[in-house]
């Protein structure tokens, strides 16, 4: 059985305050949520301490949004493995298209980064997906392919999810039809050596179009940018029909 994971990225949003007020109108949402859904908050690192504590006892994981493939060293604004893990950081976003396209995050970082979440027992969300450029091109498979082929070197597919972002979703309320995402999935889970890695959608995921996302079967969960900044909207989206 394949594992449905929810994961809500806050990008570069929320102090420990919002963090806090966040949590108080979400926490309660989840008494009925299914038990067989993993539910993440991928957090900046300034929330990362008080999250643990907060979320300490409930169904919510604690997720980072980025790892350094050292344990430590001159790598100024980075963070490493042991400090994610010390605190209680289960999920670490890898290779997230915005790392890729501002700060020079290639297929070779990302698999060494990948190396070092697994190596400090922390689960990568790697995210892969094509530009629209790419899409119109007809190089969608072809980009996927190519990025797992390097990004996957030496990684544990047991301790593993997957995240096709379509770029050209990302942010700008332009949505991958349900069918689509599906079957790029499925081309995706070709790729794999075990069929079971969840592999979520992730690119403008909203309240209103989570049921049809959900509804297919090659996706496993999603990955959720400004719809998981608010309580409520997160809610209908971890606790979909």
């Amino acid at each position: 059985m394949r594992k449905i994971v929810i994961a809500g990225n806050w990008k570069m949003f929320k102090t420990q305050a919002e963090s806090q007020e966040f949590l108080q109108g979400f926490l309660p949402t989840l008494e009925d949520t299914p038990q067989d859904r993993e539910v993440v908050l991928c957090v900046p690192f300034t929330d990362l301490n008080l999250l643990s504590k907060s979320l300490h006892g409930s169904r919510v994981q604690l997720g980072a949004q980025n790892v350094h493939w050292e344990d430590s060293g001159a790598y100024t604004g980075e963070i490493s493995g042991p400090m994610l893990q010390e605190i209680g950081v289960r999920y670490v976003i890898v290779g997230h298209s915005e790392r890729r396209q501002y700060f020079g995050e290639t297929d070779e970082t990302v698999n060494l980064r990948l190396k070092a979440a697994q190596r400090h027992g922390l689960t990568p969300i790697l995210c892969v997906g094509e530009t629209k450029q790419q899409r119109d091109a007809g190089e969608t498979e072809s980009l996927i392919i190519s990025q797992l082929e390097t990004d996957l070197v030496n990684i544990d597919q047991g301790n593993l999810v997957i995240a096709y972002e379509p770029i050209w979703a990302i942010g700008t309320g332009d949505t991958c039809e349900a069918s689509e995402a599906n079957r790029v999935i499925g081309v995706i889970r070709k790729q794999l050596k075990n069929p079971d890695v969840p592999i979520q959608y992730g690119g403008s995921v909203k309240p209103n179009n989570i049921d049809e996302i959900m509804a297919q079967p090659e996706i496993d969960g999603v990955l959720v940018g400004g719809a998981s900044l608010e309580p409520a909207s997160f809610a209908r989206i971890v606790n979909y029909k």
